[in-house]
């Protein structure tokens, strides 16, 4: 491959709803270009993008790939990433390196709901956009009703660049409007328009050029002067409105049959921004805060956005060049890690071909084996000028599923296997539950889970099992109580005695505290530390169901000691039952986690969603309106919310999304609790008869 200075380059993604046509589009990008010498097909797992075991098994992308495509002495990183939403982290990765974004639009179906998704991320990173309507040639395709979806939603002006030649089996080609011109299939070759459709055509480039005088005031003074403007400076002034964002221009392609290949090329060339053309990136150095502009010649700073493992490739890490530029066998310093890494062999990632590069060019998408340390959302630079990339937001994940090991020889790899899942894709992560003692893996739903699941098993090789993750209570009281208990144990040798007076009551500043209330040195207070030991253990252990108990004072205020037998244990035996005793006479409760809860829908679902809130226990705190949406603010109890992520799909057409955290704890109405309880006892009751 060639090497690509700056201005050369266009970073690109390419993102919708799942199946609109990305890796196809890809696909047909590589085989006109001649990188390729057949047209690969999801259908039989021979696409250049979707190489993975499991995307070819589900015949869907689950990981962004990089497709760099050669055109006209440039270098396209075509970014080709999933549409299912449970993999929104590998889009939000590929938005935040990209220049660009293509939206594909599935010219029957029109705007879904993984495309409004896709199109609110590409506000977030103020990404020049294009919209292509793809499947052109399918039956029932609408290029104006597929158009018109994206107009009611798009807050930028949408403006056709280019027109359908026919639709559904008759669609030929397009008609571009720059240099409006006719080309049939593909495009490489352009023909008049067609007389039918010159009406159309003057129609919509009156608009075109209207739009783009509005880039400059000199051409704005031309166009009102002459009315006209050339093909040269339609494109210089298309070129500054849409890279300001002021207009999003409209192509049409089919591009599972290598139509409209050509045309849409030239645009992205021509009118996509190159790294140098984008706005500067602001990122943290050792004395406050740097600007990056894409010069090879500026401090190094490649941001790690994606890492991958393989038994038998490796680890791989893709960054992008920010600042500065890297070469072969170049030493670069971490600061996240704060470890030096050496650059061994750079390489360029076409799918999962390596085709090797000597260097890496300030805004270009490389990728390099075997770094030590190095994980996703990492920034490499120069020991000297020590800078840090700034890492996107991703989405909090919400769908949990506890994790257990499959054998024994599993148990020990759980741990960093799950660090390495989660140091991979920024929207998993994992957690130790002590209330229930589970292992808890979190991801954006059940297909995510699942693969992330079964990649642990080929990539890494450790068995893992599913199962429903428990809700984690709390034990506690409600009123004051009080206890003694006499250890008293006589063997032929040395004894066992102590003796323990205690009162508790709820205590809400702390989870536990214990003051010394003894008189008289009745016991002395040397006891304390094992008295204390033997609450506390009672305490990680619950009382009535085995869940861990919080928010109590203890005051050990009387009690009997044996000059010879008194010792340690003994006191921490009869604190242990003295507390048990204490705790039943202290209106034991079982507490539940209540969640602050926000979800926002569409204006439309709101009142389905209302009612089903209520079938969950939960309180409706109140509403706010945003762009046509509804965010419902309410606190519902986690036992109610443990699959509402594929709940809340299914009642919004996949449209509706949540977040969620910890508020408090309440008191478990006392119908349910005696059913939790219950339950409980018997796990416990099994589990204790499997160990014996």
């Amino acid at each position: 491959m060639k090497e690509y200075t700056t201005e050369l380059l266009r970073n690109i993604a390419l993102v919708s709803h799942g199946s609109a046509g990305k890796t196809m589009l890809a696909e047909a990008m590589l085989h006109q270009t001649g990188a390729t010498t057949r047209l690969g097909k999801v259908e039989d797992g021979t696409t250049t993008s979707d190489y993975d075991e499991e995307e070819i098994r589900r015949k869907i992308s689950l990981y962004t790939s990089v497709i760099p495509v050669e055109y006209r002495d440039h270098k396209i990183n075509v970014l080709d990433t999933p549409g299912y939403t449970d993999f929104i982290g590998e889009v939000i990765s590929a938005l935040s390196v990209a220049d660009g974004a293509i939206i594909l639009v599935d010219a029957v179906a029109g705007l879904e709901v993984g495309t409004e998704i896709a199109w609110d991320y590409c506000d977030t990173f103020k990404l020049p956009r294009f919209v292509v309507i793809n499947k052109m040639d399918r039956e029932n395709a609408n290029f104006a009703k597929s158009l018109a979806t994206v107009e009611g939603f798009s807050n930028i002006r949408l403006l056709k660049i280019q027109l359908p030649w026919g639709e559904k089996q008759d669609f030929k080609g397009v008609i571009d409007l720059i240099s409006m011109k006719a080309y049939p299939a593909e495009g490489k070759s352009a023909q008049p328009i067609p007389d039918e459709l010159k009406a159309a055509a003057d129609e919509a480039r009156l608009v075109l050029v209207e739009a783009a005088a509005e880039g400059e005031d000199a051409l704005l003074e031309k166009y009102l002067e002459s009315g006209e403007l050339t093909e040269e400076e339609v494109l210089r002034g298309l070129r500054k409105v849409v890279r300001e964002g002021n207009f999003v221009p409209v192509l049409v392609a089919a591009g599972a049959h290598e139509k409209g290949i050509f045309p849409l090329l030239n645009a992205i060339i021509d009118l996509m921004p190159s790294p140098a053309d984008r706005p500067a990136v602001k990122a943290e150095g050792a004395n406050g805060e740097v600007t990056l502009t894409a010069s090879d010649d500026g401090p190094l700073a490649a941001y790690v956005w994606k890492t991958t493992a393989d038994p038998f490739v490796g680890k791989q890490t893709y960054f992008r060049v920010y600042s500065g530029c890297i070469q072969a066998d170049m030493r670069v310093w971490n600061p996240n890690k704060n470890v030096e890494e050496r650059m061994a062999n750079p390489h360029v990632m076409r799918g999962k071909e390596q085709i090797a590069v000597k260097v890496v060019h300030a805004g270009d998408i490389a990728s390099v084996a075997k770094l030590g340390e190095t994980s996703t959302a990492d920034t490499l630079c120069d020991k000297t000028q020590i800078v840090r990339l700034p890492v996107p937001k991703y989405p909090t994940a919400l769908y949990r599923v506890a994790i257990a090991p499959k054998t024994q020889a599993d148990a020990a790899k759980i741990s960093p296997s799950l660090t390495r899942l989660c140091e991979e894709d920024m929207t998993l992560s994992w957690y130790m539950e002590s209330a229930t003692g589970q292992t808890i893996l979190q991801g954006m739903g059940d297909q995510h889970i699942d693969v992330a699941v079964r990649r642990a098993q080929t990539k890494l090789q450790v068995g893992l099992l599913l199962e429903e993750p428990k809700v984690p209570y709390r034990e506690g009281i409600t009123k004051e109580g009080a206890a003694m208990y006499r250890h008293k144990k006589q063997t032929g040798g040395a004894g066992q005695f102590g003796e323990v007076h205690m009162k508790i009551k709820p205590y809400p500043d702390a989870d536990f505290d214990l003051t010394w209330d003894v008189f008289g040195g009745a016991i002395s207070q040397t006891y304390e530390p094992a008295i204390r030991k033997g609450i506390q253990n009672v305490m990680k252990e619950g009382v009535i169901a085995g869940y861990p108990m919080s928010n109590v004072i203890v005051s050990i205020y009387d009690g009997k000691e044996h000059p010879v037998d008194s010792k340690p244990v003994a006191f921490e035996i009869a604190a242990r039952e003295a507390f048990k005793l204490a705790v039943a006479n202290a209106g034991p409760v079982l507490f539940e986690p209540i969640m602050n809860v926000r979800i926002t829908v569409p204006d439309n679902y709101m009142g389905d969603v209302m009612g089903d809130l209520n079938t969950r226990r939960g309180r409706v705190l109140g509403t706010e309106s945003e762009r046509g949406q509804t965010v419902v603010v309410a606190q519902v109890p986690l036992a109610e919310m443990m699959r509402y992520t594929t709940q809340l799909r299914s009642l919004t057409g996949g449209r509706g999304y949540f977040t969620m955290e910890l508020d408090r704890y309440e008191i478990v109405p006392q119908n349910l609790a005696n059913e939790i309880i219950a339950q409980r006892q018997k796990e416990l009751a099994e589990k204790r008869s499997g160990e014996e």
